[in-house]
């Protein structure tokens, strides 16, 4: 046999590819060497060339959750990795194998199509499949995290596939063994683990009220309607403004300083976390230090959710970052709370 004919179609190239469309901020960025990834088997060949090259790399998935400099030099693999399905069920549970590539949003609606409930509290998160667990993104109560059976990767260091299971990936609050990790795996496929027994998930206020005392156990279609509608109010459609969502994770902070920070500050909103701790909402720090609305040059806050900055047109990297440095060194004066960075800075 010709094992020729067995090999898989290189990755497609494209020099110096401008990457406007392809992030969220609408950032000015080119791309030196982009690669558009189709298939798992591809990778393998391909970096072991950019390794005999010495050539730097990262991956780049949806673009909604990255914040990119002017110029990336080396390579940048774009992950277009398609095809969902569900691979196995039994009397509690269902299996379902996505591609990496697969938009977020778009899967949770297939989700829903296929009566597999579940990630309704999660609809409308820009990015994709494959971005998700790196994130360990999370919504109204839900994080990705609860639903992830196994993650399988391309491991950069050995040159080999790998399948991590749950435990493996150490996620924890807008965090996971992934991101710690950059450019060590390159995700290809995530297998999610849907119970079957399903329960509406109403703790967040915002979603809770959007449902009567006559509806008070909605279907989650019913909540994934409610959890679009919510976001679509609060957050700027970033074809009209560049915006990479939630700019900040709502900071945890001990019981001890939250009880400190309730006395002095009554209105403090902030939600239920761990066994003693509490998750402030970094939204609302940020509105009490009057940057709501707030604009300096291209970029600034956006006026209906202090929590997203906003490229107005011609921001670069270097202008959102000062913006969230002097957002971040507000709020520690202020609160003595610091804000972490959500996006990824390449």
């Amino acid at each position: 046999m010709n094992s020729a004919k067995n090999a898989p179609n290189p990755a497609k190239l494209t020099r110096n590819l401008g990457l406007k469309h392809r992030n969220s901020f609408g950032l000015d960025s080119t791309a030196e060497l982009a690669y558009e990834i189709t298939s798992a088997d591809q990778l393998p060949i391909l970096m072991k060339e950019l390794d005999d090259k010495k050539l730097i790399w990262r991956v780049l998935g949806g673009g909604s959750n990255v914040i990119l400099p002017a110029s990336l030099p080396g390579a940048t693999l774009l992950i277009n990795i398609l095809g969902q399905e569900i691979i196995r069920t039994d009397e509690e549970n269902s299996w379902l194998s996505v591609g990496a590539g697969v938009n977020w949003h778009k899967f949770v609606s297939w989700t829903l199509e296929n009566n597999l409930p579940g990630f309704e509290n999660l609809a409308l998160i820009p990015g994709t499949v494959g971005a998700a667990p790196i994130q360990n993104i999370g919504a109204y109560g839900v994080e990705v995290e609860e639903y992830i059976d196994s993650i399988e990767a391309f491991d950069s260091a050995a040159h080999a596939f790998v399948t991590l299971p749950n435990e493996a990936c150490r996620f924890a609050y807008r965090d996971s063994y992934f991101k710690q990790n950059p450019n060590r795996l390159i995700v290809t496929k995530v297998v999610f683990k849907i119970p079957k027994s399903w329960q509406a998930r109403l703790q967040y206020a915002d979603l809770a009220k959007q449902f009567t005392e006559s509806n008070s156990n909605p279907s989650a279609k019913q909540i994934f309607d409610a959890v679009c509608t919510i976001r679509s109010k609060k957050l700027p459609d970033p074809v009209v403004i560049g915006n990479a969502g939630s700019f900040f994770q709502n900071p945890i902070v001990g019981n001890q300083q939250y009880e400190q920070l309730i006395k002095e500050f009554p209105n403090l909103v902030s939600y239920p976390d761990a066994t003693g701790t509490r998750k402030l909402a970094a939204g609302w720090l940020i509105d009490q230090c009057g940057f709501k609305g707030k604009r300096i040059g291209p970029v600034g806050v956006y006026e209906k959710q202090a929590l997203v900055l906003v490229n107005h047109g011609g921001g670069t990297s270097t202008d959102i970052l000062g913006l969230a440095k002097n957002i971040q060194a507000e709020v520690m004066g202020k609160f003595g709370v610091q804000l972490e960075i959500e996006p990824n800075i390449l």
